[in-house]
Formats: C-alpha cells, structure tokens, sequence
C-alpha cells in the first residue's frame, strides 16, 4: 500500500531544491513534504563545506528580483560570500552606434544582479535543506510513474523506500526533458531557434569591475558576465555566444588562439585583450512552453514549464518567482484548509503567474530576433531606442525594473 504525503517534489535540482525549502518555510510543521533527486547528493555536513572556485565552472546570473525572493527565504546571507554583483551592464550592436550603460546606483541598489557559481548556489542550497529539517529527501531515487488517483497522484519511485507514494501533490521539476511530464501527457509547445549557445568562461586582461556586456550582433547575442576570481586568474568572465550551428561546431572544435581571435573579433576590446578560453560546451537553443501547467494533484515548474532563450538570464530567475507564487497559493489554501493539490488553488497560482509569464517569455524571444533583423530603418530606430534610454529616465527605470523580475515579486 502507498504511503501518504502532502506534496511530493520530483527533481533536487536548483529549482526543486529553492521550493522545497520555501515550502518548509511556509507550510505548517505538521505538512509531509518529499524530495525524490535521482543524482547521489554529497553527504550532510555539519557546517557549510568549504568552497573553491573553479575557472571552468558554470554559472548563472539572479537578478534583483530573485535577490528579494531569496532574502524572504532567509537564505541571502549564506548565498553572498560566492556572489559577484553586478554594477553595470552594457548593452550595445555590433556595427552600430546605440549603446546604453545601465548603473545599479541610479536606482539606489547595490547590484542589478549577482553572479553565482551553480556548484555553490547547489551546495548552499542542499545544506540549508538540511539544515531545515522540515522536507525528506528520497536520494538517489527517482519518480518513474505517476497515476491519477482519487485525492491526489500515485507515484512509483525507483531505488527508494518505500517504493509507492500517494500525494495530493505533485511538483514536477526535472528538468527541460522532463520524461514524468511527457508520462503524465502534459503537452509543451517547442520553437526552435536554430542556433546554438556556446558556453565556456574567459580569462581578460583587464577586471571585468562587475560590469556585464550584451553585446548583439548579427548572428545572435553575446553575453560576457562577471565572476569572482578562480585559482590561476583573477580576472575572469562567463561567456553565452549565440550562434549558428555550423559556425558553434566549428568554434567547439577549433584551436584556443583560433576561439580566442573569433570572440576577439565580435566582442572587442572593452576588458582588453582575451587570454584564455576555458572549457567549451555548446547546446542547441529552444523556446519549449507549457501552456497546461497545472491539473489536479499536479503543477510542472522550471525548465519542465518553460525553457527560454538564454539572452538576459531570465529563464531561472522566472522559475523563482513561480517558486514565491506557488508557495503563497499554497500557504493561504493549506490555512483555510483546502487540499494542496485541489485544481481551484492550483489555477490560482497559474492565474497569478500567467501574466509575467507571457512577459518573460516574449521579452526572451523577441529581442534577439529585433537586433538580428537587417532592415537599415529597423536598424536605426533600435539604434535611437537604446541610446534614447540614457535621456529618457522613466524609460529605462521601467525596462530595468522589468529585466530584474520587479513588479512580479512586488504582485
């Protein structure tokens, strides 16, 4: 017979691993929460393990808007000793005169955003789980099944005791290729962009002095993001290129210098010369959307819901602001004693979230495609846009507060 549980979480990812604490928060005491994470996770420590940054290690960038979410979660503190704030961020087009540089102290913020090494947020993360003590953690197990049922969802878990579980809620929240949602038959709208993201970190010859680049240009934006030093350089920056497939292959496979004296190229000279190109890794880049996120007893988050073109790091910054909504839904719907998985409580978190979805998701996609578009009039007007924003205040308040995920935290 299956054991009973409130809300059962399948994937210990970064974004199942930010709900399950928030729901610890949240919930009252005598609430059964359950994360099943099929990846063996390091064993507790009593203290927080040290840290080393890696040159090579990947990250990814919290806006101001995720910063608050993770404040409310009591989790800031322990977060910052690993973050690289984000001072400025220039935006330019290759080949054109528009260029804007925006500042966090002109809106009194310490940072428009925070770098992090994703083997520290995880680790931060995991600890503080268990620090809380208030959500089981099923590891390495996985949820290979899940069956509707009266009240809820069975579920059939491989590599764990027990191996059957009953909810009444099921957070499905592993990964874009999510197989429990295709199981379930919950459908996803997929766009491809037919490029690929090259990823890899850069050594610079001048400090980087927290200021990020978007820089667009005709075969797709670039993205050099700070970070914090790494054993062997100091100055060093994460980089995104868009690119055509062939032309990342070719970049995959090619010498450093040759690597090197492309991204030179697109790039320029603005933290000098480029003098080291760590490991490469390029991935093909789809728009994938549920439109069906919620049913009874189930709710699909993260890249299970929606993953997004990389340009402006929104794709998991929107995922902690579902993780914040749902949280509230749930708080108020367990206090007036509702089912946590009842289909009303569950589109009312769809509802809340539907508009900065739909805003997310269009401002993703959108604005590669604008600075790509070779018409010379378009051209222009996006020119006159972007340096138009340095005169025109209100303006550009309003496009920053929208990339740093604001007026959704606020609701």
């Amino acid at each position: 017979m299956a054991e009973q549980r409130d809300i059962v979480i399948a994937g210990g990812g970064m974004v199942g691993i930010s709900l399950a604490l928030e729901l610890g928060r949240l919930l009252p005491p005598g609430t059964r929460i359950t994360l099943v994470e099929g990846f063996a996770l390091p064993p507790p420590a009593a203290r927080m393990p040290d840290y080393h940054p890696s040159f090579d290690a990947r990250s990814t960038a919290l806006g101001y808007g995720s910063q608050l979410i993770y404040q409310a979660m009591g989790l800031w503190p322990a977060l910052q000793r690993w973050l690289c704030p984000i001072a400025t961020i220039h935006v330019s087009s290759r080949g054109h005169f528009g260029s804007t540089l925006l500042r966090a102290a002109d809106y009194g913020w310490q940072a428009l955003g925070h770098v992090v090494e994703n083997p520290w947020l995880g680790q931060a993360l995991l600890h503080a789980l268990r620090d809380q003590g208030r959500v089981e953690l099923l590891n390495p197990a996985k949820v290979v099944a899940a069956t509707p049922v009266s009240g809820g969802v069975e579920l059939t878990l491989e590599g764990a005791v027990p191996s059957r579980l009953q909810a009444a809620l099921l957070v499905v929240a592993d990964g874009a290729d999510s197989g429990l949602r295709q199981g379930l038959g919950v459908g996803s709208s997929e766009k491809s962009y037919r490029q690929h993201a090259l990823i890899c970190n850069i050594a610079t010859a001048q400090p980087h002095a927290g200021c990020a680049f978007e820089r667009f240009t005709d075969e797709g934006p670039l993205a050099l993001l700070p970070l914090l030093p790494a054993a062997g350089t100091r100055k060093r920056s994460a980089l995104v290129w868009t690119l055509p497939p062939e032309r990342a292959e070719h970049l995959l496979a090619c010498s450093d210098s040759e690597f090197l004296a492309a991204l030179q190229q697109r790039f320029g000279y603005r933290l000098g010369r480029l003098q080291q190109a760590g490991a490469r890794q390029a991935y093909p880049l789809v728009l994938r959307h549920c439109e069906e996120q919620v049913r009874a007893g189930v709710v699909v988050m993260g890249n299970a819901a929606h993953a997004l073109h990389p340009v402006a790091g929104q794709g998991f910054n929107l995922a902690l602001r579902d993780i914040a909504a749902l949280g509230r839904v749930l708080a108020s719907a367990v206090a007036a004693g509702e089912s946590p998985g009842a289909l009303t409580v569950l589109r009312r978190y769809q509802e809340q979230q539907r508009a900065d979805q739909l805003r997310t998701i269009q401002f993703s996609d959108r604005l590669p495609a604008l600075f790509m578009h070779s018409d010379p009039m378009l051209a222009l007007a996006r020119d006159l846009a972007l340096s138009g924003l340095d005169w025109a205040t209100p303006l550009k308040r309003a496009f920053v507060e929208h990339a740093a995920g604001l007026e959704a935290v606020r609701g």
